[in-house]
């Protein structure tokens, strides 16, 4: 499937791109958000993306975008955006900061990455191959408890104590080390299906999020945008996932809005004078949905620093 960058209008327009502007994109995938930034920027403006998949930073249309002086990408997870800004010198001074969250469509369909369940493939699921344990090295040591909770917590799946127990009795005589076996097995323990979801989607989906750390990249980066963005910056992130979509809400919240307070207790002077303007949130149009389906359940949530 080719590439489609999700909410391409929603960002460019939440961003308020200036053509003088520095912007971090903290997801380059194939490029398709930074290459629309790019796009509305001028001679004097600036553009640094980050992607931790060794492939992103290596694939065609990363060495066509830097070809452009304006911009520069950087192997590293976006959990060391603050990191990587202090060293360019650009930290308070960022204009605009994207985060697209989740697996990329290269990703997911390439069966060598093991990310899809619809492709016989090795059971992978890293984003950096070279770190971590692959998806099935871990299934392949984890206490059955342990394979439980990570399913029900990161994937919300109703089965997860008979899926960890039909893999454990399953590796006691064979391995699992391709997506496809992980899918049968997923499909013979769970009892019901859901409608028009293959009974295996949440089990990877959860798989990935662990083995990645995801939901922790995300809530050691939202802070750190604070710091990075300059006044009247804006923070756009686009989820895929309620449990990612639940971070971004709360930080967005948590810092724009006051507080409950005592009714006796005086609001001091200035008010709470808290870091983030909301503003709003995004979902794609049917048309969208229609042309790429993968967008249908993106939520994009935008904030300004004050």
């Amino acid at each position: 499937m080719t590439h489609l960058p999700v909410l391409l209008d929603e960002v460019l327009a939440g961003l308020a791109i200036r053509p003088d502007g520095v912007y971090l994109d903290g997801t380059f995938g194939r490029g398709g958000h930074s290459r629309a930034i790019l796009d509305r920027l001028g001679p004097r403006g600036g553009l640094v993306a980050l992607d931790k998949d060794p492939e992103a930073v290596a694939s065609p249309q990363a060495r066509r975008l830097s070809e452009d002086p304006r911009f520069r990408l950087i192997h590293a997870d976006f959990r060391r955006m603050a990191a990587v800004a202090d060293e360019l010198g650009i930290a308070g001074r960022i204009d605009g900061i994207l985060l697209d969250l989740g697996v990329s469509s290269p990703q997911l369909d390439d069966p060598g990455r093991g990310f899809a369940f619809l492709h016989d493939g090795p059971l992978d699921m890293r984003m950096n191959p070279a770190e971590g344990l692959s998806a099935g090295q871990w299934l392949a040591e984890a206490p059955e408890r342990e394979i439980a909770e990570v399913l029900y917590r990161y994937g919300e799946e109703r089965f997860a104590r008979r899926i960890a127990r039909a893999i454990v009795t399953t590796r006691r005589h064979r391995p699992l080390t391709r997506t496809t076996e992980l899918a049968r097995l997923v499909e013979q323990a769970v009892p019901r299906r859901e409608r028009n979801k293959h009974p295996a989607t949440r089990t990877f989906q959860a798989l990935r999020i662990y083995l990645n750390r995801e939901l922790e990249a995300l809530e050691q980066a939202l802070p750190q945008a604070l710091t990075l963005l300059a006044p009247g910056g804006r923070l756009a992130v686009i989820a895929f996932h309620s449990l990612e979509d639940r971070i971004v809400k709360r930080f967005i919240r948590s810092q724009s809005r006051p507080r409950p307070r005592p009714p006796k207790l005086p609001v001091p002077e200035g008010g709470e004078n808290l870091p983030l303007k909301d503003l709003g949130k995004r979902r794609p149009d049917p048309l969208e949905i229609a042309a790429n389906p993968r967008a249908r359940s993106a939520i994009l949530r935008i904030a300004e620093r004050r």
